[in-house]
């Protein structure tokens, strides 16, 4: 298979993006109604909301290709696992959830899906996971409804 890349995004990006509106909209009222304590929590908010979205963790992508996955960002490689280090995959397809068990906590990958509990989402899961359920092999594999503990 050709490399492919796939971008670890905020999953929470709508929620900030309307906070950091309101925000705005608060600072706005606070400044023309002269009370600067609202002026000043909108800027908090403004800057904390500004340093989630440019955060550096947004620059981490999962990149699959025939010998394995590595995940890093352009000027620094987290790990990379190769496809016969893989110790098993936990999938739930009707999710687009994964589970790439690398032996180590550090060496190993969650791409969340629906309802995974997780505060980043990455660009075309779905992909990413059959790219993964197609270069594992398959005793490696094991496929649920849903990777939670009531499942």
């Amino acid at each position: 298979m050709a490399p492919r890349s796939f971008r670890f995004r905020p999953r929470l990006r709508a929620l900030v993006v309307t906070a950091l509106a309101l925000a705005a909209l608060v600072g706005a009222v606070g400044a023309a109604s002269g009370v600067w304590g609202l002026v000043i929590l909108a800027a908090v908010v403004g800057l904390l909301g500004a340093a989630y979205l440019a955060s550096p963790a947004w620059r981490l992508a999962v990149t699959v290709d025939d010998d394995g996955l590595e995940v890093g960002s352009p000027g620094r490689r987290r790990f990379r696992l190769a496809w016969g280090e893989v110790v098993r995959v936990v999938v739930s397809p009707t999710t687009s959830t994964c589970f790439v068990d690398g032996g180590a906590p550090e060496r190993s990958l969650l791409v969340p899906g629906d309802g995974a509990p997780a505060s980043y989402d990455v660009d075309d899961k779905a992909a990413l996971v059959a790219a993964i359920v197609a270069a594992v092999p398959a005793d490696r594999v094991t496929e649920v409804a849903r990777l939670d503990p009531e499942a």
